[in-house]
């Protein structure tokens, strides 16, 4: 995977890059992504807050919405102003770490693991050999050294 994706929103208004590779990729199934997204899943490319930058702004940076979830914790989706195509989310206003939604990018990543299957559409097949959970999984046991090492430093 190249060291920086370029991605951008719907009108072209935000567009952004990586400049590293996400340390971990999650699709995920459960009915508040699906609900927010309108589809079936949101695949969530999890990377630093310092490895996103913002490359072109017509309309200004992008708007934070807040979102109710489950556990009760903040849940900020960062959407362009002008087309409000869903960018990143910030779960728990943690502000170093984003989920970069993986289908905005040019060339969206695939990913590494199905999360919360138990609410997966019954008439979409998963593909063979990535791990998927009913709920959520163990990152010691799945994320790669490097990404745990990564992820630890930012202090979540």
């Amino acid at each position: 995977m190249p060291v920086s994706l370029k991605g951008q929103c719907f009108c072209g208004a935000v567009k952004y890059r990586l400049t590293a590779k996400p340390m971990f990729v999650n699709c995920c199934h459960c009915t508040d992504c699906q609900r927010q997204t309108s589809s079936a899943f949101a695949i969530n490319a999890i990377i630093e807050a310092r490895h996103v930058k913002l490359v072109k702004l017509v309309k200004g940076k992008p708007v934070p919405i807040s979102m109710k979830t489950d556990s009760g914790s903040p849940h900020d989706i960062y959407r362009c102003a002008e087309c409000q195509t869903a960018l990143w989310s910030d779960y728990g206003r943690r502000k170093v770490l984003l989920f970069v939604r993986s289908t905005t990018l040019d060339k969206p990543v695939a990913p590494d693991v199905h999360i919360f299957t138990r609410s997966k559409l019954a008439w979409l097949k998963l593909p063979k050999g990535v791990p998927a959970f009913k709920a959520y999984y163990s990152m010691k046991k799945l994320w790669p050294a490097a990404s745990l090492k990564r992820r630890a430093a930012l202090g979540v």
